[in-house]
């Protein structure tokens, strides 16, 4: 009798091979562990991952102990291969120890990344191959196919079940009547639930927190998003989530309207043609054992395949201005404002006042069916030439279905122009078909050396380590969502950094500069407020991570506080370094960024008045001067009362600040010479 397989131990690099004579003797300390049965640890031994290749291929995920996952099972049937997952068979499995750091191109929350894990490859007799990687913070796996010829994947099992009912963080969104549930901007409001009270119909998609005893938590997504339909959820029953996806797309039609789009009519009956060696997504399962360990968790972008850009050096940050929010509703001018050519010079005198680079023209430039159809009322060459002059750049929008058939015409002529940021929006679904476009789209734009931000888009979960130049994405409720809703809450907005963020930049436009309390909010059109104070917005700059941020307030009522938007615009969009001090998913949050020597604190909160203390030992001791822009005394009526303090920081070990209802807080600290 003889078992191959492995008993990975504590210690890094160790391994017990079990045969014959050592089985027998030592049969009570691995009786559990058999040809069908394996154990590995993290390379520091906090994560506990089992995998049985009994019936079906199953896992189980420890914690420190706890459990994390009790049963996940994974299976695939394909056309004509099969069912893949079902009676396995090992046939050889190899595992090492990775460790090395990462480079991040545009640093949007630190300048390189540890990526240690144990990466298992469990090779299977019917043509694929298990990978696993084990890090001190989460794991996550992913089917190798290697089979002679392409496929049809017909279904796929990716199913969790927990040994407990978990409260879980979801983003909640509403299907359309007209087409199915997987037509979706990827711009839920961030709910909590218990499992068991989920409705098992309603589809919802990744990233989910599933909280559990303890403050244990675990983000479920999936990563590296290639060729293959994105991961939604449902509940199986009140313990138990299952992946669910999109099938492919196999007849589709032109939806007109406002922003004309492309919808499926019928899809068939797989979800996905696959290459015979194709790499599928991973799934993966971050942990962590306090809140504030979930932003701070990279594994997503790790998962990411390597950068396809050899020299990303052009690729630039940015900070930005954009019109559509506040509907160009520019007043105390002397000229009709709109999309023309005066407006577009105003904007670009606001931003270079107050530090933006950029300004965006939005929906409008041009005829949404066709690039090159500029709308008249706008002179391309002179709004180029002044932007020149004063050392800003123009960033355009465009409508993802013209784009993509003027793809290569159109970027020609950007680059001509000297574009380096695009918008392409409304692509509203992710399976196999329209996922290609993001790497299609990305690719070619990277030839031109142009940026792209992807609207109407799913979160990144990798594309940005990839495509650097994919350089945010929204897939977010952000402050669009106050002219039409009350949905974008201060605790909303709090949990994004806890759950959409992990998964990489978001473009969520913050700085509207009218702020009402939720008694006195209204969505209004072309004037809107947010709901919570100005701190609340100006936090958003530093606690999400965007290398490409945009203010979306009016400008001329930004001229009216020019200190307020002279700090505002001289936020950092890159950072060397982040630290999350404090928070709690949708109540509170505190994070800390370094750009250079200098560091910026910020806070957002909910609905709840709080003082908070926070540790600051961690702070280089030296002089610092403190900017502190914190809610005003009466911001818990007024939204929008806020006050400005300057003065010299005194490497104080602690330090209280107070946030009011949906309030929030900035500080700089700039070290001395």
């Amino acid at each position: 009798m003889q078992i191959q397989d492995i008993f990975s131990g504590k210690k890094e690099g160790a391994t017990l091979l079990i045969t014959g004579f050592l089985f027998f003797s030592m049969l009570s300390f691995v009786s559990a562990f058999s040809q069908n049965n394996l154990l590995f640890y993290a390379p520091d031994s906090t994560l506990e991952l089992r995998i049985n290749l009994s019936d079906t291929v199953s896992w189980q995920l420890q914690s420190k102990g706890q459990m994390v996952v009790q049963r996940g099972v994974i299976h695939l049937k394909l056309e004509p291969f099969g069912d893949l997952g079902i009676n396995s068979r090992l046939k050889t499995q190899k595992q090492n120890l990775v460790d090395e750091l990462v480079q991040v191109p545009v640093p949007y929350r630190k300048k390189q990344i540890l990526n240690k894990y144990r990466l298992v490859q469990l090779q299977m007799a019917e043509g694929w191959m298990l990978e696993a990687r084990l890090y001190s913070n989460g794991f996550a796996y992913r089917i190798c196919l290697q089979l002679p010829d392409s496929a049809k994947v017909i279904s796929e099992t990716a199913r969790w079940t927990f040994a407990q009912t978990p409260e879980i963080w979801y983003p909640h969104y509403d299907p359309r009547p007209d087409v199915d549930a997987f037509h979706t901007s990827f711009e839920g409001q961030y709910r909590k639930a218990k499992l068991d009270t989920f409705s098992t119909t309603r589809i919802s998609y990744a990233p989910l927190v599933a909280t559990l005893t303890g403050n244990l938590s675990v983000l479920i997504s999936d990563a590296n998003l290639v060729g293959y339909p994105g991961m939604h959820l449902k509940a199986s029953d009140g313990k138990t989530l299952h992946g669910v996806f999109a099938a492919y797309p196999e007849k589709e039609r032109m939806v007109e309207g406002e922003f004309p789009a492309w919808v499926v009519d019928k899809r068939a009956d797989y979800l996905a043609r696959v290459e015979g060696n194709q790499k599928l997504p991973f799934r993966a399962f971050l942990v962590a054992h306090h809140p504030v360990d979930l932003p701070d968790n990279d594994l997503l972008y790790l998962l990411g395949d390597p950068s396809k850009i050899n020299d990303p050096s052009w690729i630039l940050p940015g900070k930005g201005t954009d019109e559509w929010i506040c509907g160009i509703n520019l007043f105390n001018v002397p000229f009709k404002a709109g999309v023309n050519t005066a407006s577009y010079k105003y904007y670009i005198d606001f931003a270079k006042r107050f530090g933006f680079d950029q300004i965006m023209l939005d929906a409008g430039w041009s005829n949404y069916k066709d690039l090159f159809d500029i709308n008249p009322a706008v002179n391309m060459d002179t709004l180029l030439a002044y932007a020149k002059a004063k050392g800003i750049r123009l960033m355009l929008w465009t409508l993802s279905a013209t784009l993509d058939k003027q793809l290569e015409p159109a970027l020609a002529q950007f680059q001509k122009w000297g574009i380096r940021h695009i918008m392409t929006d409304f692509m509203d679904r992710d399976d196999q078909q329209m996922v290609s476009f993001y790497h299609r789209v990305a690719e070619a734009c990277a030839r031109h050396q142009i940026a792209v931000m992807f609207h109407g888009a799913y979160p990144p979960k990798g594309l940005n380590r990839t495509w650097p130049n994919a350089i945010t994405q929204e897939g977010v409720m952000g402050a669009e969502w106050n002219i039409w809703s009350e949905l974008a809450t201060p605790s909303h907005n709090v949990a994004l950094a806890f759950t959409r963020m992990v998964a990489g930049p978001l473009d969520y436009e913050p700085g509207l500069l009218l702020n009402a309390q939720p008694d006195q909010f209204r969505p209004i059109g072309k004037n809107p407020m947010s709901i919570g104070t100005r701190c609340h917005q100006l936090a958003m700059y530093v606690v999400y991570d965007s290398p490409l941020q945009i203010f979306s307030g009016n400008p001329s009522q930004g001229l009216l506080e020019p200190e307020f938007m002279e700090i505002l615009g001289g936020i950092p969009v890159t950072w060397e370094e982040t630290r999350y001090l404090a928070g709690e998913i949708g109540s509170y949050i505190v994070n800390a960024k370094r750009h250079g020597n200098d560091w910026y604190l910020a806070g957002m909160n909910d609905l709840t008045e709080r003082e908070i203390t926070l540790d600051m030992s961690w702070l280089t001791v030296g002089s610092y001067e403190w900017t502190r822009v914190e809610d005003g005394v009466n911001a818990a009526s007024y939204g929008a009362d806020y006050n400005i303090q300057k003065q010299e920081w005194k490497n104080e070990k602690q330090w209280k600040v107070n946030m009011a209802p949906g309030g929030g807080f900035l500080w700089k600290l700039v070290k001395k010479e």
